[in-house]
């Protein structure tokens, strides 16, 4: 863990609790803890949100991929009177006969 062996550890420990004392550790440990965990928050925070631009972003570049001079609407209004010539060109010789 961190290039630090036990006995670093055990040194690292025995610092700490002649620095601050055995009453102060916990107290140290949970405001760390409170720390750790308000920034593993924010960090799912950030996360969330460049995920939710992202969605939002590939959304608006598929509508714009559709043709930047026409509005979605007119676009798919074009996509059904193409659709109508088709069926009106295949099912003509087959109403006049």
């Amino acid at each position: 863990m961190f290039g630090i062996g036990g006995g670093e550890l055990f040194f690292i420990l025995l610092v700490v609790l002649m620095l601050f004392g055995s009453d102060k550790i916990p107290e140290i440990a949970r405001t760390l803890g409170k720390g750790m965990r308000q920034l593993k928050d924010a960090t799912n925070d950030i996360k969330y949100e460049i995920q939710k631009s992202a969605e939002v972003d590939d959304i608006k570049k598929t509508f714009t991929d559709l043709g930047d001079n026409h509005s979605v609407t007119k676009q798919i209004q074009g996509e059904i009177n193409k659709v109508k010539e088709d069926i009106e060109d295949f099912s003509g010789p087959i109403k006049r006969t």
